[in-house]
């Protein structure tokens, strides 16, 4: 199972004083050395963290694959036409939201989506549409034809009760063994962290986790290459 590193909430630290560091390309740079897969980065509409600089210069350094998570608005669909990133992230977005509070519901914008689809895969980038772990999401992403899906673990992350904790992960792996059905690639992200992460390896369909805010928070106290390197320790072991 591979790891692709978020570094939106380096850029976070960033905005709360308004200058230039810490810088989020710098963070990228380490997480790829430390054995990163790939570079996720979120470029909201209202610009909270990543910005635009942030996304060229990403474009610019990360040389294993840089996924770019974004809202299918008229804007950002238009950036990221111009910057080319590997993968794009379809993800809804509200702006009142502190994170992305929950997957796309495909089923009901299945035309809308599948023409955002045909937009990337016109300029030859892969998109994977962000989803609960639910049959009927994962049977209308297959339907637009897209690359990949990323199965929303939030719900799972933030369950308390063993049996409720049981039931997610019935959820995530049953939606991940449908879309390897589907000729889907699956990954899988949201809440994920070093407590809560071997379940999820278990489910063989999935084959990468993007993590973000637990990792840079873990990484404020060992250092973004020992804080890399303990999440590989979870995928390997």
């Amino acid at each position: 199972m591979r790891l692709a590193v978020n570094i939106d909430h380096v850029a976070t630290i960033r905005e709360a004083r308004g200058g230039i560091e810490p810088d989020p390309v710098h963070a990228a740079v380490l997480a790829e050395l430390a054995g990163a897969a790939g570079i996720v980065c979120h470029l909201r509409e209202d610009r909270r963290h990543i910005n635009d600089r942030d996304v060229r210069a990403l474009r610019d350094i990360v040389t294993t694959k840089l996924d770019l998570e974004m809202a299918a608005t008229t804007e950002i669909i238009t950036i990221a036409l111009e910057i080319e990133p590997d993968l794009v992230t379809i993800v809804p977005e509200k702006r009142q939201e502190l994170t992305t509070e929950g997957g796309l519901n495909v089923a009901d914008n299945e035309v809308f989506l599948t023409e955002v689809v045909d937009m990337f895969h016109d300029r030859g980038i892969a998109v994977s549409l962000f989803i609960e772990p639910e049959s009927t999401q994962v049977e209308a992403a297959a339907r637009t034809g897209c690359d990949i899906i990323e199965l929303h673990t939030g719900t799972y992350a933030n369950a308390r009760v063993p049996g409720e904790v049981d039931r997610q992960l019935v959820r995530i792996r049953n939606a991940a063994e449908r879309a390897a059905d589907e000729g889907l690639v699956v990954t899988a992200g949201h809440g994920l962290h070093l407590r809560n992460l071997e379940p999820i390896t278990k489910i063989h369909q999935i084959e990468e986790v993007s993590i973000g805010h637990a990792l840079i928070a873990h990484a404020l106290f060992v250092g973004m290459d020992r804080a890399v390197r303990d999440y590989l320790d979870v995928l390997r072991n």
